[in-house]
C-alpha cells in the first residue's frame, strides 16, 4: 500500500485509532489497512476548523458555523443587554466576534440562495436584539442594515470570496492554490443539469463584470486596484 511506503520512506508512526479516511468518488470499496488495522471511512470530517464532506457540498459547514456564531453570540448577551456599552462598539464587537466566527472559511464556500438565507435570517436576529427590536415592534431589513453599519451576508460572502482570488492570483505560478483555481478534472459529467459549483458561481459574476481570468490576473497585481474593482463588484 501507498501510505505503508510512505510511512517507511519517512519513519513515521500512524495512530490508526485516530485517524480516518474519506474517499471521493470511488469506483472501489477496498479497505485502506495500516499493518493489520483497517482505516476507519467517514463521510465527513473537520479541517482546520471547516467541515469537509465527501460530496464537496457545503451545507453541513455552513450549518456548523451558525451553531458555533449562535454560541458565540449567546456566550456575549451581557454585553449585548449592558446600557453602559454604546450601539457602535455593540456593533464593532458583533462584527469581530461573531461575524468572524460565521463566515470563517466562506472564501471557498459554495453559494446558494437557501444557506445564504438561513446565514441572513441569523445576522438580523442578531442585530435586531443588539438594537432592542422586538415584536411587536417591526424594522425593515434596509433600515436594520442602515442603522448599524453592516450588510447582508451574501455581500460579505462575495466581498471575501474574491479578495481571496486576488490573494490567490498573486502567488506564485506553482503554487498549489492558483493551480487547483484552474484545474480542469478528466473525464465527463453526467447527464442532467450541472450542480452549482464554487467555480461556476464565480465565472458566471465574472461573465456579468466582462472579466476574464486573464483580467483578473492582470488586476490582481496591483493590490490597491484590485481593492477597488472588487468593492465596485460586490457595491453591484
Amino acid at each position: 500500500m501507498l501510505i505503508k511506503r510512505f510511512t517507511n520512506c519517512v519513519c513515521l508512526n500512524i495512530n490508526t485509532g485516530e485517524t480516518k479516511i474519506m474517499k471521493v468518488n470511488n469506483k472501489t470499496e477496498r479497505e485502506v489497512n495500516i499493518g493489520n488495522n483497517v482505516v476507519e471511512e467517514v463521510s465527513e470530517f473537520v479541517y482546520l476548523g471547516s467541515k469537509i464532506t465527501a460530496d464537496g457540498d457545503s451545507t453541513s459547514d455552513v450549518e456548523s458555523r451558525i451553531a458555533k456564531a449562535r454560541a458565540a453570540f449567546a456566550s456575549l448577551r451581557n454585553i449585548w443587554k449592558s446600557t453602559a456599552i454604546s450601539i457602535k462598539t455593540k456593533i464593532r464587537i458583533f462584527k469581530s466576534n461573531i461575524i468572524g466566527v460565521l463566515l470563517y472559511g466562506a472564501e471557498s464556500w459554495k453559494v446558494t440562495k437557501g444557506f445564504v438565507h438561513r446565514l441572513d435570517v441569523f445576522q438580523t436576529k442578531c442585530l435586531r436584539r443588539i438594537l432592542k427590536v422586538f415584536w411587536p415592534n417591526t424594522i425593515s431589513n434596509k433600515d436594520l442594515y442602515q442603522r448599524t453599519s453592516t450588510s447582508p451576508i451574501s455581500e460579505m460572502i462575495k466581498m471575501r470570496r474574491w479578495k481571496w482570488i486576488g490573494h490567490v492570483h498573486r502567488m506564485g505560478a506553482t503554487s498549489i492554490p492558483k493551480i487547483a483555481m484552474r484545474w480542469t478534472p478528466a473525464g465527463k459529467r453526467n447527464r442532467g443539469r450541472p450542480k452549482e459549483t464554487w467555480r461556476r458561481s464565480v465565472e458566471k459574476e465574472m461573465k456579468e463584470c466582462g472579466w476574464t481570468w486573464g483580467r483578473i490576473q492582470n488586476m490582481a497585481a496591483d493590490r490597491q486596484r484590485w481593492r477597488s474593482s472588487v468593492k465596485a463588484l460586490c457595491a453591484s
